[in-house]
C-alpha cells in the first residue's frame, strides 16, 4: 500500500520545489538527493509508484529537516504571525475608480510590486484571539434528506470529504427581521426561515426546525443576507461542479474538450456529447468526477471537498462560536475527520497532531504543501459570517489556516475571507470586494504580487484567453495546487467578469490549474454579488435540485436554503 501525501521520499521533492520558490539555497540538498537516486515529486499524483528503499527514505527525512532550517530571503516580506501580518498592511489611500476589462489599467506599470498600499480590511491593530464563546450547545437541525448523491471525491486531489461523528449546535436564531414580500416570480424556499426558533434538545428529542408555512418569509433578514447566503452556497456548488470533470487536465485539454462540444468560450457545463473519442482518450475526464459532473449526468450536487470544507467550518462555528482557536479546529478534525480522508497539507497536519505536535508546528513539520490551496478553500464561511467586517473574517481565517498552512497559503485564505465579508454586505461590487481582500495580504508578498498582476492583466486585455496565457507564462512553474497561481487566476477571472455570475465561474474554470476549487471560490463570491439564487441562471441551479451530498454527518442531502439559514444563525452570533 502506498500512503499518499505522507512518504518522505515524495515530500522531499515538493520541499525542494518550495525551497526554490522561496529563494532558499537548496542546492546541496538537491545534489545529495539526486546523487542517491532520489526522484522528483510526482507532478499530479499523491505518491510515487513504488516505495523508496530504507536508506533513501532515511535520507529524505534528514533532508526535510535540513531544508526546514534554511533561511528564506522572502521572510521579511512574508510575515508569519497575525500581529506581523496586520502590521504589514497599512491603511490605504482613497480608492481609485476601477477600470473595466479591456480599459486602461489602474497601475500603468504591470510589474510594479508593493508600491501602493491597498485598502486595509478593518481594525488594523486588533487581536485575532478568541472572543467569548457561546455556552449553549444544541443539536444541529436536520435539513431535508431526499437521498444521497454519488460521492465525487478524487483521492489525488487537495483535501476531500470530511466525514465525522459528532452533532453540532446551530447557535442563536437570527433576530430583528422586518417583513417584506418576495419579489414577483421568486420561488419559495424549502426549510426553515430566519427568525424561526428551533426547539432545543430536550427529553422530547433532538432539536428540530418548525415546519414550512409556520415561519415568516425566508428573505426577511436585514439587507437580504439570507438570499445572498443561499446564492453563495449555490454558487459555490455550481463553480465546483463545473470544474470537477476537468480537474488535473492541462490547459490545452480543457480548451480542446470545450471547443469540440461547441462550448468555447466556456459558457455551460462540460459534456462528452459530440466530442470525438480520440480527444476523450487524449484528455480523459477526472475519473472520480465524470459520472456525476457532466451535463448529461448531473443529479444534485455530488460530494466534494470544496463543499465539505465549508460544512466543517459551519460546524466549527456552531460548536465553538466565532471565538474558536486553532486548537479547536484540531479538536474538531480529530473528533470528526478520519485521517484517511485528508490530503496534502491537511493530511500532514493530521499526522503531526497524532505525533503529538501542536499548532503552529502542525503546519510546518515535514509539510511541503503549506503554501498550497487548502486553507483558501476553507475560508468562505468566515467571510459569510462576518458581513461588513473583513478584518474579523480574516482573523477567523487565520486561526483556521494556521493549523495546516503558512505564508502565502495563509494569505490566500485571508484574501478570500476579507473579499467575501465585503461582498456579503450587498453594497459592494466585485472590484471593491477584491480590493478589500488584497488589503488583508502583506503587500510585498508573492501572493499580493500575483493578485495585482492577475487584476492588472484582466483590466488590460479584453480577451480572457490571453489573460490566462499571461498567467500561465508567469506562474506556470508553480505546482497546479499552489495558492499563488490559483489565487491570481481567481482574482483575474472575477475582475474580467465584472460581477456577472456565468462569466465568473466559466472564466475561472477555463483558466485551468485547480479547476473545481477555483470555480467554487469564484462561484461563491459571484453568488453573493448576485444577491439571491433566483438571479443565478436556471441552467446552473436546476441540475443541483437543492440537494448536496456529503459524508459530513448531519448534512447529507441538505438543501442550500437550509444551509443559508444555519449560516445566517452563525452570522448573527456575537
Amino acid at each position: 500500500m502506498r500512503l499518499t501525501w505522507a512518504q518522505p521520499e515524495d515530500l522531499v521533492g515538493h520541499e525542494l520545489r518550495q525551497a526554490a520558490e522561496d529563494g532558499r539555497d537548496a542546492g546541496p540538498a538537491l545534489r545529495a538527493w539526486s546523487a542517491a537516486g532520489g526522484h522528483p515529486a510526482p507532478e499530479r499524483a499523491g505518491a510515487s509508484p513504488a516505495p523508496a528503499p530504507p536508506h533513501l527514505r532515511a535520507l529524505a527525512a534528514r533532508l526535510l529537516d535540513e531544508l526546514a532550517h534554511l533561511p528564506s530571503p522572502s521572510s521579511a516580506d512574508e510575515p508569519t504571525s497575525w500581529d506581523a501580518i496586520v502590521a504589514a498592511c497599512p491603511p490605504p489611500p482613497a480608492d481609485p475608480p476601477r477600470p473595466r476589462p479591456g480599459r486602461e489599467p489602474a497601475d500603468p506599470d504591470p510589474e510594479a510590486e508593493g508600491r501602493t498600499q491597498p485598502a486595509h480590511p478593518g481594525r488594523a491593530t486588533a487581536d485575532p484571539g478568541p472572543r467569548a464563546r457561546s455556552q449553549d450547545p444544541r443539536t444541529l437541525p436536520q435539513g431535508p434528506r431526499p437521498g444521497r448523491g454519488a460521492a465525487g471525491s478524487d483521492p489525488e486531489a487537495e483535501g476531500e470529504a470530511r466525514p465525522g461523528r459528532a452533532t453540532a449546535d446551530p447557535g442563536r436564531p437570527v433576530r430583528g427581521q422586518e417583513s417584506r414580500a418576495l419579489p414577483q416570480g421568486t420561488r419559495p424556499v424549502a426549510g426553515p426561515a430566519p427568525g424561526c426558533r428551533a426547539r432545543a434538545s430536550s427529553a422530547e428529542g433532538p432539536a428540530r426546525v418548525p415546519p414550512r408555512g409556520t415561519c415568516p418569509d425566508p428573505y426577511q433578514l436585514p439587507g437580504g443576507l439570507w438570499g445572498r447566503l443561499e446564492a453563495a452556497w449555490v454558487g459555490r456548488a455550481v463553480g465546483c461542479l463545473l470544474g470537477k470533470p476537468v480537474e488535473k487536465l492541462p490547459l490545452d485539454g480543457i480548451r480542446a474538450l470545450a471547443r469540440a462540444a461547441g462550448n468555447w468560450p466556456l459558457d455551460d457545463w462540460f459534456t462528452a456529447r459530440g466530442v470525438p473519442a480520440e480527444l476523450l482518450a487524449a484528455y480523459p475526464w477526472n475519473r472520480r468526477s465524470a459520472p456525476t459532473s457532466l451535463a448529461e449526468n448531473i443529479d444534485g450536487m455530488p460530494e466534494d471537498d470544496d463543499l465539505n470544507y465549508p460544512l466543517l467550518n459551519l460546524r466549527l462555528l456552531q460548536r465553538f462560536g466565532k471565538g474558536f482557536t486553532t486548537a479547536d479546529v484540531a479538536r474538531l478534525w480529530l473528533d470528526e475527520l478520519p485521517a484517511g480522508r485528508t490530503f496534502t497539507a491537511e493530511r500532514v497536519a493530521y499526522r503531526n497532531l497524532l505525533l503529538g505536535l501542536e499548532p503552529p508546528a502542525t503546519a510546518t513539520h515535514h509539510n511541503p504543501f503549506r503554501e498550497w490551496i487548502g486553507a483558501l478553500i476553507r475560508a468562505d464561511v468566515h467571510g459569510w459570517t462576518n458581513p461588513g467586517d473583513p478584518h474579523a473574517a480574516a482573523a477567523q481565517a487565520y486561526r483556521d489556516a494556521a493549523l495546516t498552512h503558512t505564508g502565502n497559503g495563509v494569505y490566500a485564505a485571508l484574501f478570500v475571507a476579507a473579499a467575501t465579508a465585503t461582498a456579503a454586505t450587498g453594497r459592494a461590487d466585485v472590484h471593491t470586494a477584491l480590493r478589500a481582500g488584497l488589503a488583508a495580504v502583506p503587500p510585498r508578498s508573492r501572493l499580493a504580487e500575483a493578485i495585482r498582476f492577475g487584476i492588472r492583466a484582466a483590466t488590460e486585455d479584453a480577451d480572457f484567453e490571453s489573460v490566462v496565457d499571461r498567467l500561465h507564462a508567469r506562474y506556470g512553474h508553480y505546482h497546479w495546487v499552489h495558492a499563488v497561481p490559483n489565487t491570481a487566476l481567481i482574482a483575474a477571472a472575477l475582475t474580467h467578469a465584472d460581477g456577472d455570475f456565468t462569466r465568473s465561474v466559466c472564466r475561472t474554470v477555463s483558466g485551468g490549474w485547480d479547476t473545481d476549487s477555483n470555480g467554487a471560490t469564484a462561484g461563491a463570491l459571484a453568488g453573493l454579488l448576485a444577491g439571491s439564487p433566483e438571479r443565478i441562471p436556471h441552467r446552473w441551479t436546476a441540475p443541483l435540485k437543492n440537494r448536496l451530498a456529503t459524508t459530513v454527518p448531519g448534512f447529507d442531502g441538505i438543501g442550500f436554503d437550509t444551509l443559508a439559514h444555519l449560516t445566517a444563525q452563525e452570522a448573527a452570533r456575537s
